[in-house]
């Protein structure tokens, strides 16, 4: 027995198919230039903190969003920043490795027609899709 014939499918509307594929990859990243970055004092015994819990979050949540391993989430957050034109330092890996054990990220995205945006501010890290 043999099989149907496969449909044919033909676009038509090139200009908007093209502007659809090009929205799928866009990532808007907004950093708040007055976030609290590196760690306050707490006044405990030990060696204090040197990021933040904002800082941890969002290098932990560029790792999950990306599948990217600990060493090229810093590599991409190092990036951000510098684009950003923020002179702040990046948790490196082991850092990472550390934190995200108390840390619990957990990104809730919805698919959405247009681009997500990536909001960081005091308040932490928020993902914004459509109808936010």
């Amino acid at each position: 027995m043999s099989k149907p014939p496969r449909a044919k499918v033909r676009t038509t509307n090139w200009t908007e198919y093209n502007a659809a594929l090009k929205r799928r990859g866009s990532l808007m990243v907004w950093l708040d230039p007055d976030l609290q970055w590196q760690a306050g004092a707490t006044g405990r015994a030990g060696r204090p903190a040197v990021f933040s819990e904002a800082a941890i979050p969002f290098c932990l949540t560029l790792q999950c969003m990306f599948g990217l391993g600990l060493c090229q989430a810093t590599g991409l957050a190092e990036s951000l920043l510098k684009l950003a034109h923020l002179d702040w330092k990046v948790p490196d890996y082991r850092t990472l490795s550390h934190r995200q054990k108390t840390l619990n990220v957990a990104i809730a995205a919805c698919p959405s027609r247009g681009g997500l945006h990536l909001l960081i501010d005091s308040t932490g890290v928020k993902m914004l899709g459509e109808g936010e």
